[in-house]
């Protein structure tokens, strides 16, 4: 698939983990942000989508997509609950984004809580 459904897959994740109650933020991975570094260097006064960076998707073999989640929580919020929620949300964003582009495929979440607040 091209980088577009990828973005949009990123972009309604991003708001539907951002929406769950009990969000703080989202944490990009290690390696999104040295990228980010790397090309706040080569191009300067560009300013970061850092809620992608928190947001990694995949196309399946089997046809499907899987989506990781890295955020960061409220510490006065249970954290499975709230990882659960965002579980859930980030799949119904994402079939939701699937389904207006056409394709009904299996959506695979893994939610990630790097730390709290």
């Amino acid at each position: 698939m091209s980088a577009a459904p990828r973005e949009s897959i990123q972009e309604a994740a991003a708001a539907a983990a951002l929406g769950a109650s009990g969000v703080a933020e989202l944490q990009p991975a290690l390696a999104d942000r040295l990228a980010l570094a790397a090309s706040r260097a080569t191009t300067p006064g560009t300013t970061p989508h850092r809620a992608a960076g928190a947001i990694r998707c995949e196309h399946t073999p089997q046809g499907g997509w899987h989506v990781e989640v890295r955020c960061v929580l409220h510490a006065d919020r249970r954290l499975v609950d709230v990882a659960r929620q965002v579980r859930e949300d980030v799949r119904t964003a994402v079939t939701a984004c699937l389904t207006r582009r056409g394709a009904t495929v299996p959506v695979t979440v893994l939610v990630t809580v790097t730390r709290t607040v």
